[in-house]
């Protein structure tokens, strides 16, 4: 087939890298244009970018692809057969959608209508779902509502992180574009209405939701520090700085929550970790970040930070 790929960042190389072994002829790369990054704002391209002129692939950057005209005389003078779209970063007007003749197909990190949205990845571990997986689907002027192509599931580890699950579904994606593209052209391929019971929508993520509730029981918080390890990431305070926490388990102490002990209060201190009272049951932290400091595992943050039994980790401080 003649492929039109739209996408952006990480998640979506290894399903642009699956169409050019796949043999497909990919006409245009479309991704969002280079931004500023990092403390240095040093203008980078995006992973699709990269990718796409590595292999020869004309790249096309339209800031508003709605709004873009000459973007889309530039895609209707190409004539695809289909567009792939994997976190490409905008809604596709109509007009888009119904180009090219086999539709536009999008690449999606959950088993729909589960997790439409944002961060789909995030959620399913935040969640503790034991199941995720990637569909695809023909894209509408929904937000992921379109009708089902395919589906692969994806088990959940207990020890995945949002980054680990992140890059296991980006390559269950490109195994999975293939087939459905095969069975499209074939016209063997079975579409499947969404149903609205059982529809989950995965909100964005912000820095914000990284705040640890120590009221919350100690598996929550467990599963939020890996499903925002890496990005926002989870965190809490000491001494009135951020100090993230990377690696958590929950556990069985060798000494008993004493009565009238807080959530948030550190309840044991060993060599190599330390447990932390929360709403209900104790969370052992295992490797922490404290504000401007690299990461490192509880022993080291131990031998240079006074962590005792009866410190409590508090909130941001309060401005004056």
């Amino acid at each position: 087939m003649k492929i039109v790929f739209m996408g952006t960042p990480d998640f979506a190389v290894p399903a642009l890298e699956a169409l050019i072994r796949g043999g497909h002829e990919v006409a245009a790369a479309v991704t969002q244009p280079d931004r500023p990054k990092g403390r240095g704002k040093a203008v980078l391209m995006p992973p699709v970018k990269e990718t796409a002129l590595q292999h020869g692939i004309p790249v096309l950057q339209p800031e508003k692809i709605r709004k873009d005209e000459a973007f889309y005389e530039a895609l209707c003078a190409l004539k695809p057969d289909a567009i792939v779209v994997a976190a490409f970063g905008q809604i596709l007007p109509e007009r888009i959608l119904s180009l090219p003749r086999y539709g536009c197909v999008n690449i999606h990190a959950s088993l729909l209508p589960r997790y439409r949205g944002a961060a789909p990845i995030q959620w399913a571990v935040i969640n503790g779902d034991e199941v995720t997986g990637v569909t695809t689907m023909m894209m509408d002027e929904g937000l992921d509502t379109g009708d089902i192509l395919e589906t692969l599931p994806v088990r959940i580890a207990p020890d995945e992180t949002g980054g680990s699950l992140f890059e296991r579904l980006s390559k269950a994606g490109g195994e999975l574009i293939l087939s459905t593209l095969e069975k499209l052209e074939e016209g063997t391929i079975e579409r499947k209405k969404q149903p609205s019971e059982g529809a989950v929508y995965a909100r964005m993520l912000d820095k914000s939701m990284g705040q640890i509730d120590w009221n919350l029981d100690a598996a929550s918080i467990e599963r939020l520090v890996r499903g925002l390890n890496p990005w926002p990431s989870a965190y809490t305070f000491y001494e009135g700085k951020t100090l993230k926490i990377w690696g958590s388990a929950v556990a069985v102490p060798s000494k008993a929550p004493q009565p009238g002990q807080e959530a948030g209060q550190v309840t044991e201190v060993r060599k190599d970790c330390f447990f932390v009272q929360t709403g209900d049951g104790i969370l052992e932290i295992r490797e922490l970040q404290p504000e401007g400091k690299k990461r490192m595992d509880a022993g080291a943050f131990l031998r240079g930070y006074p962590v005792r039994p009866g410190l409590i980790f508090a909130g941001p401080p309060k401005k004056a």
